[in-house]
């Protein structure tokens, strides 16, 4: 941290430097403690002297006079670093709940400077948020299936995962501060309000689905260890006893799961005072678990089973592990016996086969960690749904038929493999996000979560690690496979292990599954309040409303029904891989994000955490997304399908938000990339497309004039290519800046109505003429420049007497044609269709009268891939001359549109070299006496130039007969524009050809060509 050491200055009128060209030394010094004690009332600025009375009625005082101005827009330095010394970051945990629902007076009160350290407030969180029921209801089945070598592996697997996420999300974490909203926070921040927001409602799903599958844990414990008394279902015969299992989970389930909605409604503090409580509970169930496994090694505890031949009996079915009794001196049936047995007659019994012709023997089935059981366990043993727990080793007689009383044994409720223990066991690896969700109750959260964080999951990790050993080293396999304790008189597994009790284990882990369902209810509505407070999914936005004390009420609401939804599948197994997947992505994108800011090295990105590296970040997403197709392929899809719905659900309908996240800067740099690619050389012509400039022109109101202009542009382009919108406003740029602005978002207005993707821009200019110059030479970035320009035609330029109109649009024509650019007149342009026209027939004219580099063959072809152009047809009409061959130039002229793959008819006009008619006579002096008259008579031209004006009239008049004559009836009519002439006094006259030329069109798109190829017949 820098240290500054501020001197305060003495106010001496002896000073020689009191004053330096009129700007005193700065007074750095506490208002409160400074000073004369007389004055501290009106001093209210630490800059402001207090050695002299006169200066303090000064507000900006002679020290600040060269920036007064600025202080009324800037804060001054020391204003700004009270604020943020002063900054509190409220928490946003419970706390501020628990206050607000005490009396008035509390809610008034400053709120409290975060005091949590790193073990309170992060390392112990985090422990109980990571330990939980799969913990205790579910790993040593794991151990007994997949073996204490994969066991091994599947726990590396996922704590490697959640430690790489870990490292990443700890560096996001420190750098800068994290509010509510945890992880969401981090990736909409880092990634963007679309990543955000799908994000964001993944790790909402997940922890809604953690509370089902808690609550599940706890009901299975209630009806399994400790009430199953409770049970409303009763199976009528073996095949029945999974669905009314499943059937009392959900009665129970939606039960429990409305008394916790309720607990949560009524006061979140009674579930953070719990919280020690339930924490203390997973504590003391893992530390008897420890304690049971070395007393194992002296006195293991006494919990047989029994056997039938390899077969694992359940043992509440009968009493003594044997097939006949000792009453007296009498032998008699065995209640085994009796189950095995149709007749209870020794003499001539009706037995199961198997039964008869295997023995019954009673093994330990808590050898003990000395007992060298730890062999037999190393590797796994998958089973298929409905087959028996048997143990290698035992002496077993196989009968080939169809197992009669399955019921007496022990058997696979599930098909197990490998994939599947990866999707139950990651959820007991998730809640590494608890410290990272407290940042603002902590002291140095900038130190505090790492450390914690990664202490948490160093030690969970070390638990199950030393818990997949000690399960595989002290209990009998066919013990650890059976999933519910039936072998060991429905006794919870790990409970059998623990010392002094197993209700130890069965109570610490009741109340720990339990304290962890309120936390995740607790959590989940919280997170959905702020995704809609951040407004950036507008059909969320009513969940972001509560209680007046800020309690989610909503989406508490919404919470309960999506986790009853879990409760309804009723099923532990199949409920964890549905909030694995959620985790995953959410656990994917938070080391993106990191990876993403660490690769793009935004100045912003400083985090106080060092210990990190993208690799590590990326190493971290793909063990997510392998993880995921690992454990349920079929519900990752499922799971990336609602993210990507919810990502582009966001982009088109959502609030626009800028944070500067971590896409736009790799946008920024991928745009930065290809520009500086695309400065190698132009476009090769295959790669040539117009890339346009779009030359508007805005009303008195800063309305656009022609909006057409902007319609064609988007029928031309089809959201392709470059767009640039520009417009000058006429004036000096010190004056006119609040009107540039105004400009910029009327023309962006018109875009997007007219579907326009493209940049505005607007410049001031004195003169618009040299606006339209400064636009032409100065649009766009390196290779991505304009090589076309589209223009309207200057209507009513006769009846106007201000000739700059029309002399601005031939400037504009000669610019184009200096910078080598394409362009294009349309003129009518108000005649053009809307986007939501259609034309169902009609045709597309082409006059091909000079060579423009195919500019003329392409734009028909862009514009017939638009739904308004899509079904009109395309001719190509061209001049013969006198000494022309027609037919073949017809010929040729078909077999080029062949090779340039555009279909077309060709049609070949001649135009007969007749005489200069009357009227061409006529339309000449009419040009000549308006150019006499504008230019007051001064007209001095050789007869010669008289000539020429009569030659070009000519040529507009003819073309235009034979134009008109054959596409009177065209949708549209695209025309080679002449030149501008050399010698600016024949401007006038220019625009009087041009008149001529397109009279009697409707629609009529003047082209001129850039002076380069633009299509070619090659691939």
């Amino acid at each position: 941290m820098p240290h500054f050491t501020v001197v305060p200055v003495e106010d001496s009128a002896t000073s020689n430097y009191d004053s330096l060209e009129g700007i005193n030394w700065v007074d750095y010094r506490d208002t409160g403690q400074g000073g004369h004690p007389g004055h501290l009332d009106t001093e209210d600025s630490p800059f402001l002297s207090s050695a002299d009375a006169e200066r303090k009625t000064d507000f900006y005082d002679r020290n600040l006079a060269l920036f007064e101005e600025e202080l009324d827009i800037r804060p001054k330095v020391s204003s700004l670093l009270s604020r943020l010394v002063n900054y509190t970051n409220i928490t946003q945990g419970a706390r501020e709940h628990e206050e607000a629902e005490n009396t008035e007076t509390s809610r008034r009160k400053a709120p409290k400077s975060p005091n949590m350290g790193t073990l309170m407030g992060v390392y112990l969180p985090c422990l109980q948020n990571i330990f939980g029921v799969i913990l205790f209801l579910r790993l040593t089945w794991i151990v007994g299936t997949a073996g204490i070598v994969q066991s091994f592996l599947i726990v590396l697997m996922c704590c490697s995962c959640t430690m790489l996420t870990a490292i990443s999300m700890s560096a996001i974490a420190t750098n800068g501060v994290v509010p509510a909203g945890g992880a969401y926070f981090m990736i909409s921040r880092s990634l963007g309000a679309e990543f955000g927001g799908a994000v964001g409602i993944c790790f909402y799903l997940g922890t809604t689905f953690a509370a089902a599958m808690y609550i599940l844990g706890a009901i299975e414990i209630f009806l399994k260890y400790l009430v199953p008394q409770a049970a409303i279902f009763h199976a009528s015969d073996h095949h029945g006893g999974d669905s009314a299992i499943l059937n009392n989970m959900r009665v129970y389930g939606t039960i429990c799961l409305s008394l916790m909605a309720v607990v949560v409604f009524v006061g979140v503090k009674y579930v953070n005072k719990l919280a020690s409580l339930f924490l203390a509970c997973v504590i003391i169930s893992i530390v008897s678990i420890y304690a049971g496994a070395i007393k194992s090694v002296f006195q293991p505890p006494d919990f047989s089973i029994c056997m039938l031949g390899n077969r694992t009996l359940v043992r509440d079915q009968f009493d003594v592990c044997s097939k006949t009794v000792l009453l007296g001196n009498v032998t008699v049936p065995s209640q085994l016996w009796r189950n095995f047995c149709s007749s209870g007659n020794m003499s001539s019994p009706q037995c199961d086969d198997y039964f008869n012709q295997n023995n019954v023997t009673e093994i330990q089935g808590i050898p003990g960690l000395a007992s060298g059981i730890i062999r037999d366990n190393m590797w796994g043993d998958y089973l298929e749904k409905g087959q028996i727990l048997e143990k290698a080793g035992l002496p077993s007689v196989d009968i080939h038929r169809t197992v009669e009383s399955v019921g007496l044994y022990v058997s696979a409720d599930i098909a197990t493999s490998f994939t599947l223990l990866v999707g139950i066991f990651f959820p007991s690896a998730t809640g590494i996000m608890a410290g990272s969700n407290r940042s603002g109750d902590l002291k140095d959260a900038q130190k505090s979560i790492p450390i914690g964080t990664i202490l948490a999951i160093t030690t969970t990790t070390l638990v199950y690690f030393s818990s997949v050993v000690l399960f595989g080293a002290c209990i009998e396999g066919a013990v650890l496979r059976d999933k519910f304790g039936d072998a060991v008189s429905k006794n919870l597994v790990v409970g059998t292990l623990s010392w002094p009790s197993p209700w130890v284990i069965v109570i610490g882990s009741f109340f720990s599954t339990v304290g962890a369902g309120l936390q995740s209810l607790t959590g989940a509505p919280r997170l959905l309040q702020a995704i809609a407070k951040d407004n950036i999914i507008p059909f969320l936005r009513v969940f972001g409303h509560g209680k007046a004390n800020g309690e989610p009420t909503w989406a508490l609401l919404l919470t309960g029904l999506i986790a009853e939804l879990g409760i309804l599948i009723a099923s532990l197994d199949m409920v964890a891989p549905i909030l694995s997947m959620f985790f995953l992505m959410c656990y994917l994108f938070v080391n993106l994000a990191c990876a993403v800011q660490t690769l793009l090295r935004t100045p912003n990105w400083r985090p106080r955490f060092k210990y990190y590296h993208w690799a590590l970040s990326f190493l971290g997403m793909s063990m997510c997304l392998a993880l995921m197709f690992i454990s349920s392929w079929y519900y990752a899809i499922v799971a990336m399908c609602i993210a990507g719905m919810i990502y582009k659900y966001i982009e088109y309908q959502g609030a626009e938000k800028e944070w500067g996240d971590g896409i736009r800067g790799l946008s920024l740099s991928a745009a930065r990339y290809s520009l500086l690619r695309l400065e190698h050389g132009p476009p090769h012509t295959k790669n040539w497309r117009p890339q346009v400039l779009v030359l508007l022109k805005l009303d008195e109101d800063l309305h656009v004039k022609y909006p057409r202009l902007l319609t064609f542009v988007s029928q031309l382009k089809a959201g392709k290519g470059l767009t640039i919108v520009g417009s000058v406003i006429q004036g000096q740029f010190l004056d006119s800046y609040g009107e540039t602005q105004a400009s910029e978002q009327a023309v962006k207005n018109m875009m997007e109505i007219e579907r326009v993707k493209g940049f505005c821009q607007v410049v001031v200019a004195s003169k618009v003429r040299e606006g339209i110059a400064h636009l032409i030479q100065s649009c766009g970035l390196g290779g991505m420049k304009h090589n076309t320009v589209v223009m309207g035609w200057p209507y009513g330029w006769r009846q106007s007497e201000d000739p700059r109109a029309w002399k601005t649009f031939i400037n504009t024509v000669r610019c184009t044609t200096a910078a080598h650019l394409a362009l294009m007149v349309p003129k009518n342009v108000s005649f053009y269709p809307s986007n939501h026209e259609r034309f169902t027939d009609g045709t597309i004219d082409v006059w091909w009268i000079v060579h423009d580099g195919g500019m003329l063959m392409l734009l028909p072809f862009l514009l017939k891939q638009h739904k308004v152009w899509r079904k009109c047809k395309m001719r190509i009409f061209t001049v013969a001359q006198m000494d022309d061959n027609s037919i073949q130039m017809k010929k040729d002229l078909a077999t080029f549109l062949y090779q340039l793959r555009i279909e077309a008819e060709v049609e070949v006009v001649e135009m007969h070299d007749s005489d200069i008619s009357a009227y061409t006579y006529e339309r000449t002096l009419m040009m000549e006496q308006r150019s006499q008259m504008l230019r007051q008579m001064r007209l001095s031209s050789a007869e010669r130039e008289r000539e020429s004006n009569v030659r070009r009239m000519h040529t507009a008049v003819k073309l235009n007969e034979v134009i008109v004559n054959k596409s009177h009836d065209a949708r549209l009519v695209l025309l080679n524009m002449p030149g501008p002439p050399r010698n600016t006094d024949g401007d006038e006259n220019y625009m009087e050809f041009l008149e001529v030329l397109t009279e009697g069109l409707e629609r009529v798109l003047l082209v001129r060509g850039g002076g380069r190829e633009v299509i070619t017949i090659y691939s």
